[in-house]
């Protein structure tokens, strides 16, 4: 079933590029010294800030891409890259240095509200996964089942980001740093994939309207 294909594919893409558990590191080096109720509190409000700004996203996205007098097929194209360049950040362990440093930079600054910079915007939602939003929106063609659907999505992956943040001393325990490496390796190859889908697509669409 088309529906069920696109739930499926919108859901993995949302769920790889956000990375839920991946965060974990991030948020643990962020919220160092605080107590488990502020911490508790900065994960539910990052998680909600980062699901507003993708469900924006998506409803806007196909306006946006109009007004900008950008076509699908060039977006599917460039996002399919920036995506690809996402993919091989994870497979070569760059996110994780980049995430280090952003705790470094947020330490050093003194930042007030974790939750809004760095953990909801671009931690969670980062140039990724608005990038990775606007094309599953974009591929809803006006179908508001598709684009309800989607937007369930962001919020569940949303959910599963601030409970991941919940659970962050146990994951970080379960996992290891050796852990964390592998399940960020796995996830950028499948992410590699879908990116390299979504240039196809934008070639095969180009194509098809020079015809």
């Amino acid at each position: 079933m088309p529906v069920l294909n696109y739930v499926t594919s919108s859901f993995v893409t949302l769920t790889v590029v956000i990375d839920p558990i991946g965060l974990v590191p991030a948020f643990i080096a962020l919220t160092l010294g605080l107590d488990a109720a502020q911490k508790r509190a900065i994960g539910w409000r990052a998680s909600t800030i980062a699901c507003v700004v993708l469900i924006v996203t998506a409803l806007i996205g196909d306006w946006f891409l109009v007004q900008l007098q950008i076509g699908l097929s060039a977006f599917q194209i460039s996002g399919g890259i920036l995506l690809f360049g996402v993919a091989a950040r994870m497979i070569l362990g760059e996110h994780m240095r980049q995430e280090s440093r952003e705790a470094e930079s947020a330490a050093r600054e003194k930042v007030t509200d974790l939750a809004a910079f760095p953990l909801a915007i671009p931690l969670i939602a980062g140039p990724g996964a608005i990038t990775a939003t606007l094309l599953l929106a974009s591929r809803t063609g006006g179908n508001y089942l598709w684009l309800l659907a989607l937007i369930l999505i962001i919020a569940a992956v949303s959910l599963a980001s601030a409970l991941s943040f919940e659970l962050a001393d146990v994951i970080a325990r379960m996992l290891g740093r050796t852990g964390n490496i592998v399940v960020a390796r796995l996830l950028g190859i499948v992410l590699a994939a879908f990116a390299t889908q979504y240039v196809i697509d934008g070639i095969k669409g180009a194509f098809d309207l020079a015809k």
